[in-house]
């Protein structure tokens, strides 16, 4: 069984530079585990009357409610079935700010369809999120995203255009630097620019079975509606 990437693209897939495609191979068929460690240039967010937002899906691990630059970062990707038997791979971002670690806490499965990335984001997985992957035609991996859930016990709805967030993420390979590159950018329709990071990071791999999912990655709650 190929990793959820590979399923969603399709053949789209192996038009990604080797060093993604290995990247995003992540998963219990490979068996490995990949760790990465940088710097964010920028993190960003856009104007006053978001902080609040952004307070509020902080207490969550959803986004990050500080602004800095040059700041190290780390971000986990590891692969497990949850407890409804989904392959599932981790992509829990910690940012090292001065006022102390930050964490935007995502998990991802392969969508009901196949087609598509499922995202659940935060702690407790409220916000659901469809994710679109393509292939650019330089090599690099872009995604972006679709319709977004919020479900908390017996409410499920859609999240307003008006109200939510588009996401776009652009991860590239610099040979020359022997670094990923990463560029995340959270926009609304109406009001513009909410939130964003950039920078640059290196990787390690792991073998799943040795490093296993260390306490505290996993969400708290796990959510089985799609």
């Amino acid at each position: 069984m190929s990793s959820i990437f590979r399923r969603a693209m399709g053949a789209d897939f192996d038009r990604l530079h080797p060093a993604l495609r290995r990247r995003f191979s992540v998963g219990l068929d490979s068996g490995e585990a990949c760790v990465g460690a940088g710097t964010m240039e920028r993190i960003w967010h856009g104007r006053a009357f978001v902080k609040p937002f952004l307070a509020l899906g902080g207490s969550r691990n959803i986004l990050v409610p500080r602004t800095g630059r040059h700041v190290p970062f780390t971000i986990e990707n590891v692969p497990y079935a949850d407890s409804f038997g989904r392959e599932t791979v981790t992509f829990v971002r910690t940012f090292a700010l001065p006022s102390g670690p930050r964490r935007f806490d995502a998990t991802m499965v392969l969508a009901p369809g196949g087609d598509r990335v499922l995202d659940y984001l935060g702690t407790h997985q409220h916000l659901a999120s469809d994710l679109h992957p393509t292939a650019e035609p330089d090599g690099s991996l872009l995604i972006r995203s679709g319709t977004h859930r919020f479900r908390e016990g017996p409410v499920d709805v859609r999240v307003p255009a008006l109200i939510g967030g588009d996401a776009e993420v652009r991860e590239s390979y610099d040979e020359k630097r022997g670094r990923f590159l990463i560029r995340v950018r959270v926009t609304n329709r109406r009001f513009g620019p909410l939130f964003g990071y950039s920078g640059s990071f290196t990787v390690r791999y792991r073998d799943v079975r040795s490093l296993g999912v260390r306490a505290g990655l996993r969400p708290v709650r796990e959510e089985i509606r799609a």
